[in-house]
């Protein structure tokens, strides 16, 4: 069951407060003083995404036809909705959540992508499953950065998060680590689903998209193991390689 605007509401000022306690009533970025997490001028230099974006891997194109690269290869995922460019002060927050620890700041990056999906043409989704670790990165880190946005976009949407669904069953080396073209191959086979998901729609959720390898990868296990459709929901986009 979705959750009521009286609900969400809820979830955004306790996310705020939480924020507030945990940064001290200054904006995370310039220090200054806030409210919430950012303040107001530092939340207006976010680089969010011009449109029209290609409707399946997000990059500049048009919102009603695939781009070149998307026709020519086609994906194994249906769509992809990012909420911003991959660059400052976007980046910043999203090293903060993926690096440091800062583990509030998956809400704001929550709420940012909740706003962006709620902006694009609906697509109604049966789960949202986040991009899992390996289970020795996970245990290196201490948490998985994708799971916790994707935990605050379940809450605000009322949609059943299936933490467990798929789960990545190689450990690869890191993507940025490789060059693009053998990014593809770094992550063939990494993943395998531990429940049918005939016939659902299933949203997929990290927290940036390069080349997409790792998108298209899980959306292929996704759909062997029965998924009709697969649709990333990405914080953050970088530009074409």
């Amino acid at each position: 069951m979705r959750t009521s605007p009286k609900q969400a509401s809820l979830f955004a000022r306790g996310a705020s407060s939480l924020a507030a306690r945990i940064f001290g009533g200054n904006c995370y970025l310039c220090r200054g003083e806030s409210a919430g997490t950012l303040c107001a001028p530092c939340s207006a230099e976010l680089p969010y995404l011009a449109r029209p974006r290609c409707p399946s891997c997000s990059l500049p194109g048009s919102a009603e036809t695939l781009c070149g690269r998307c026709l020519g290869d086609p994906p194994a995922f249906n769509a992809t909705i990012a909420a911003f460019a991959y660059a400052f002060p976007a980046d910043v927050l999203v090293q903060g959540l993926k690096f440091r620890s800062e583990l509030a700041l998956a809400r704001v990056l929550a709420n940012e992508l909740v706003s962006a999906v709620q902006a694009a043409p609906p697509i109604p989704v049966d789960l949202i499953v986040p991009v899992p670790l390996h289970d020795a990165r996970l245990r290196e880190r201490g948490y998985n950065q994708s799971m916790e946005i994707a935990r605050g976009i379940a809450s605000r949407l009322g949609v059943p998060l299936a933490a467990d669904a798929i789960a990545r069953v190689r450990d690869t080396a890191a993507q940025l680590d490789l060059p693009l073209k053998a990014r593809r191959e770094n992550v063939r086979g990494a993943f395998s689903c531990r429940q049918g998901l005939d016939g659902k729609t299933i949203a997929v959720v990290d927290d940036v998209m390069t080349t997409g390898a790792t998108l298209a990868e899980v959306a292929a296990t996704l759909k062997k193991f029965g998924a009709a459709r697969v649709v990333n929901w990405v914080v953050a986009r970088t530009p074409a390689d």
